[in-house]
């Protein structure tokens, strides 16, 4: 009898044998990592992940602690961002308005565009009420650890800055608890924000921005079968990526705030406009699409945990997109030329509501109404997996604008690359100031940081998009958890600054600069 020849299934190539390494690596620690952080109770007959509740819990104390400042003082963040009390030659490097550019383009990106797809889909359209809600409260947590920033900064002799949980953790604290104990839950919650920054400045501010940058890139090249589609082919994506981003990261903060102060601004009205498109050519369309997102905010059916499950999830992608919270901003913040460390917080508050009431409100009422058979097919997936099955973000929204704007998913390929290379290069500089908090600012120090930070850019390009955004996810709350407990002790210290420079608002010490004088945007 002669036996058949069977044939070998093919041998993955170099580059393909590295992204599979990468990956068999990387899985194991995110899902461990994940699964302790994220430790659930049963509430309602659905897992609800306590850390969750620490981040909606700071939102609610903050916005009732501070009057809902939020909501009473957005004039005044307003004429602040552009320079209308601040002089050009106050301390810091760089403008109130180019301060928020900053810290806005390590927000306002990908988790936008790829984050809310992933909530649409996985909480179905009632996620969308939550983030609303979790973005509303958000702006008076954001207040208050953008304040503390700038009051905490540390002004190096080169005139630089720097500042961020590490320094309002650590000499805040002690300041408020002036004691043994005091001082030593300041170093322990610093230490714990910086090294929180650095991680999740690998993951969720560079990693999965280049995951989902190549996941759109890919999809308009002709997906698996297309350019980009051989295996290597995010290998070398990541090498690229990380060449260009390792361009700007050298530079520092001015350098950041420059390309951000233009990226950005352009971008998201791009991106806004286009949302917009999509609207109105389906108005007819929108009071059913509210009416979605409204009652599956308490009645959910049909998406993983019900409707406390869109709550969860609704929670989780807005901290993951605003960062409020977890001190990342006030790193970009501190740099701000001003006095008066309350005009910074009024400033940052802007932040969420840009970010997710408006932005990512506007993405997933584009997802809902165009209500595509990739989504609706996604959703299915996901309920059916419970949730450990989830289609790339930005493709879910990509396929939304193709509906009406065929020619738009190869503008959102460029407007996520763009979205993705600000963040990326917002959060090099994040973990960079985390880096050298922990391990001395010097030169060789930097550049290691540097070096360590854009091989992460190529790993990023390489794995599963679970895999980064568990990971991410992780030690995000995480990070949360330092700094918040932090931001509690810390509170009337921020009272206090924000009743300074009202005063002096009202004695007339502090009044709006002449146009020829002022720091502006």
């Amino acid at each position: 009898m002669t036996s058949v020849p069977t044939t070998a299934p093919p041998q993955p190539g170099v580059l393909e044998s590295i992204e599979l390494s990468i990956n068999s690596v990387f899985d194991p620690i995110s899902t461990g990592l994940s699964n302790i952080v994220f430790y659930e109770v049963t509430v309602l007959g659905a897992d609800f992940p306590l850390i969750v509740g620490w981040l909606i819990l700071a939102g609610v104390l903050f916005t009732l602690y501070f009057g809902f400042v939020q909501f009473r003082s957005i004039g005044l963040a307003l004429r602040i961002v552009r320079g209308r009390y601040t002089r050009r030659d106050e301390p810091g490097e760089i403008t109130h308005f180019q301060a928020l550019a900053s810290a806005l383009s390590g927000t306002v990106g990908l988790g936008n565009i790829a984050g809310v797809g992933v909530a649409v889909t996985i909480g179905g359209p009632g996620a969308t009420f939550w983030m609303i809600v979790a973005g509303l409260l958000s702006m008076a947590t954001k207040f208050v650890e953008c304040t503390l920033g700038v009051k905490y900064r540390e002004v190096h002799p080169d005139g630089t800055v720097s500042g961020g949980p590490m320094h309002y953790l650590r000499i805040g604290v002690a300041e408020r608890i002036p004691n043994a104990f005091g001082r030593g839950l300041g170093k322990v919650l610093a230490a714990g924000a910086a090294v929180m920054i650095l991680f999740f400045g690998v993951a969720g501010g560079n990693m999965f921005q280049a995951n989902q940058t190549f996941a759109q890139l890919r999809n308009v090249t002709g997906g698996e079968t297309g350019l980009l589609g051989s295996g290597g082919a995010a290998f070398v994506f990541g090498l690229l990526l990380a060449a260009l981003v390792g361009a700007v990261v050298f530079g520092g903060i001015k350098s950041v705030g420059a390309v951000t102060g233009r990226l950005v601004p352009a971008m998201a009205i791009v991106y806004v406009t286009a949302c917009l498109v999509v609207i109105a050519v389906n108005i007819a369309q929108v009071p059913t699409a509210f009416g979605l997102i409204l009652s599956g905010a308490f009645s959910a059916e049909g998406v993983v945990g019900g409707a406390l499950g869109a709550m969860i999830v609704g929670f989780q992608r807005a901290a993951f997109s605003n960062e409020a919270g977890l001190g990342s901003s006030p790193i970009a913040h501190s740099a701000v030329r001003t006095r008066n460390p309350a005009t910074e917080g009024y400033v940052a508050l802007i932040e969420p509501f840009v970010d997710t009431v408006v932005i990512c409100t506007m993405t997933a009422l584009t997802i809902v109404i165009a209500g595509t058979p990739f989504w609706q097919q996604a959703q299915a997936t996901a309920f059916a997996s419970g949730g450990s099955d989830v289609a790339d973000g930005v493709l879910i929204t990509s396929d939304a604008f193709a509906t009406v704007l065929p020619w738009f998913p190869y503008v959102l390929a460029v407007a996520v690359f763009l979205f993705a290379v600000s963040t990326i290069i917002t959060w090099g500089y994040y973990g960079q100031k985390a880096w050298t908090y922990l391990f001395g600012k010097n030169v060789v120090s930097e550049r290691v940081y540097q070096t360590v930070f854009c091989f992460f850019v190529v790993v990023g390009s390489v794995l599963t998009l679970g895999s980064v955004l568990d990971f991410a996810d992780a030690v995000l709350f995480l990070l949360a958890f330092f700094n918040i407990l932090g931001l509690y002790v810390l509170a009337p210290v921020v009272k206090k600054e924000v009743r300074a420079f009202r005063a002096k608002l009202a004695s007339g010490e502090v009044t709006e600069v002449e146009p020829s004088e002022r720091a502006m945007l």
